[in-house]
Formats: structure tokens, C-alpha cells, sequence
């Protein structure tokens, strides 16, 4: 059972590491070498983060950057993704920010941003940053 729970101090470790590795096995493009377990907390400060948690075990996290109703971060555990923790991650950050939501994926990020099509996210535009181009995508209503 997944099991959805707000951001606690006990469970930094594991995001931090989380984080880093998922990222280290998504943007294969870039030098993960300057990948850190730090860039959690600089990348998600101040931001509003929900775990996720499946059987006890930390599997998933979703960041908002809450003034901008701004998804910043949506990372799923490689070995439990397909099973509905990504989902279910995006239904509980919408119950606590209002639409529209949007957020910005890598244009190289296909899965990703299969990902976010299949659940209603509309491409607004496109645009460059040192990591490559990304999506701007928004939401305007209940997802898929």
C-alpha cells in the first residue's frame, strides 16, 4: 500500500540519496559526477515536499515550489516505478496547491515526459537552460 506522508527530518537521508541516484540514472547526458547527496536539501529549500512510501520503505518524493503552484521535483525509485507512486504523489501535491500547476522537464527526458502527457500536462512552451532544452508543461484541471 502507498502510503503518501509530508516531508520529515528521519526520512532526509534516504531522499538525499534517493535524489542522487535517480538523477545520476536519468540525465546520463550530463557529468553526474558533480552530482552531491546535498543537492537535495539546496534544490528543495523552502519548497513543500511529500514522500512516498510503499511497505514501509521510502520509494518516491514530489518537491512544489508553492508560491508558483511550481512542481520542481518528481523522482520515483527506479525499481518501484510502474506502480502507481508517481501518480499518486501528483493527486496529493494538487490537493495542496491550486491550478495551474506547472513544472519543466527535459526535452531529453522522454519517459518523464510521457510521464506527465498521459496525465493531462499540456506543453506551453519550450526553452533552454545549461542542461538542455526543456517543456514548460501546465495543468489545469484534475489529472488522468
Amino acid at each position: 500500500m502507498i502510503r503518501i506522508i509530508e516531508f520529515r527530518e528521519i526520512d532526509l537521508q534516504s531522499l538525499r540519496a534517493l535524489f542522487l541516484n535517480e538523477r545520476q540514472c536519468t540525465f546520463l547526458e550530463q557529468d553526474t559526477s558533480e552530482f552531491k547527496l546535498e543537492d537535495f536539501d539546496k534544490q528543495t529549500q523552502g519548497e513543500y515536499v511529500l514522500t512516498a512510501f510503499l511497505d514501509d520503505i521510502l520509494v518516491g518524493f514530489i518537491s512544489i515550489w508553492m508560491p508558483n503552484n511550481f512542481i520542481h521535483h518528481l523522482y520515483i525509485d527506479t525499481k518501484y516505478q510502474g506502480k502507481n507512486i508517481g501518480t499518486e504523489l501528483l493527486k496529493a501535491a494538487i490537493q495542496k496547491t491550486t491550478f495551474p500547476i506547472t513544472l519543466k522537464c527535459l526535452e531529453s527526458n522522454s519517459k518523464a515526459i510521457e510521464f506527465y502527457i498521459k496525465k493531462g500536462f499540456k506543453e506551453k512552451s519550450k526553452g533552454h537552460s545549461s542542461n538542455g532544452t526543456y517543456i514548460l508543461f501546465e495543468l489545469t484541471k484534475e489529472i488522468v
